[in-house]
């Protein structure tokens, strides 16, 4: 029996895909556990219109993820730490320093997509930012004194 999964099913398929299975399994636990529904000629031409719509706005998104990755390139931002006299920082740079320097430079990212190697001293340092699911951009973090 053909189905089309509506959600990722372990040793099965992920979702979106059309798969067979034997008839018990997909009438008993994978369409009424709303995992799945049955692959008729309608509901065929209905997900292929739903995956065609899906790519259409999956390549805006991509789009869209890459300019902000473009402009992060040139994004050079200055994060004001206390020191110490010998150089070294109090605390740490963390993930929301960085992510306020940038909504200042004019760059909304949040901290949770940003990624930042341990900062211990006054230095440039590259902050890497998920954009998009696999585009990536990076910027530079000037930690400088207070």
């Amino acid at each position: 029996m053909e189905i089309i999964l509506k959600k990722d099913v372990a040793n099965l398929g992920y979702a979106d895909e059309i798969v067979n299975v034997k008839t018990g399994y997909a009438v008993n636990y994978l369409i009424p556990q709303g995992f799945a529904i049955l692959a008729t000629p309608s509901a065929k031409k209905i997900h292929a219109e739903v995956l065609r719509q899906r790519a259409h706005k999956e390549a805006k998104l991509v789009a869209d993820a890459q300019a902000l990755a473009a402009k992060l390139a040139e994004t050079t931002v200055q994060v004001a730490v206390k020191v110490s006299e010998s150089g070294k920082i109090y605390g740490s740079v963390t993930t929301a320093a960085v992510a306020d320097a940038l909504a200042q430079a004019g760059v909304a990212v949040d901290k949770k997509d940003i990624t930042l190697e341990s900062v211990k001293e006054l230095g440039v340092y590259e902050a890497t930012v998920k954009c998009y699911k696999a585009v990536k951009g990076a910027c530079k973090v000037e930690v400088v004194a207070e």
